[in-house]
This record gives C-alpha cells, sequence and structure tokens, in this order.
C-alpha cells in the first residue's frame, strides 16, 4: 500500500529520533504514542497526520541510525510487529528488563507516558 509521506521526512525522522532517544531504559513507546506527541509537520492537514503518523514513524525507525534505542518502540497493542529484526528486538527488550507474555508487553507496567511525566512514583520524605 502508498502512504503519502511527510513534507519534509528527514526533519520529521529527526523530531521521532530526538523523542526515542529520551524513552528510559527498561521502558517502551507506541509508533501512536510517538505520532501523538510529535506535533504535525507545517502545512499537513491534522486528519491526515492522524491517519498516516504511526506509520511515519515506523518508516523513521526503519530508517534510524545507530544510537536511536530503536528496540523500545513497539505497537498500540504491546507486541513487536513481525519484521526483519523483530527477534532481536524482543532480546534486546529482555536484557532491559522487559518481561512479556506470550508475545506481548504489559503497556500498563512498561510504557513510558513521554518527556515531563513520571513514571515511578516518588517516596515521600521523612523529614
Amino acid at each position: 500500500m502508498n502512504y503519502p509521506s511527510p513534507p519534509d521526512p528527514q526533519g520529521y525522522y529527526e523530531q521521532v529520533y530526538e523523542f526515542v532517544r529520551q524513552v528510559p531504559y527498561g521502558k517502551v513507546v507506541t509508533y501512536g504514542q510517538i505520532a501523538q506527541l510529535i506535533p504535525p509537520p507545517l502545512g499537513v492537514d491534522p486528519d491526515e497526520y492522524k491517519a498516516f503518523s504511526p506509520i511515519w514513524v515506523g518508516h523513521a525507525m526503519a530508517a534510524g541510525p545507530s544510537g536511536v534505542p530503536w528496540q523500545r518502540v513497539i505497537n498500540s497493542q504491546g507486541k513487536i510487529s513481525q519484521r526483519p529484526g523483530a527477534e532481536q528486538q524482543r532480546e534486546r527488550l529482555e536484557e532491559e528488563g522487559v518481561v512479556f507474555v506470550k508475545d506481548k508487553v504489559d503497556l500498563k507496567k512498561y510504557q513510558w507516558k513521554g518527556p515531563g511525566h513520571e513514571d515511578e512514583p516518588r517516596q515521600a520524605r521523612l523529614l
């Protein structure tokens, strides 16, 4: 299937990579989550962006440079999308302590909410 590309693919991809570099060790994000947290490129209709942006994120990850923790990006079902490298992705996530139940990650436990969100509650300090 043919999908439209973002107006400036490389610029959009760089935004994706910058976001993914922030995902903490042992946490995951979804393609759609990244798409929601990155603003639409100028001139892109919001409905078109909503429809195609997770695919654009997937294309960015497929073309990602080294140093981007690509293994931390999974699909909205909590699964690794089937493609070359899927087995290595699971191995890397398991090395980070991410637990799979059959072929699925518990997103309630392992999904990072994004920059500025606390993933773990802070302990109250005793004065």
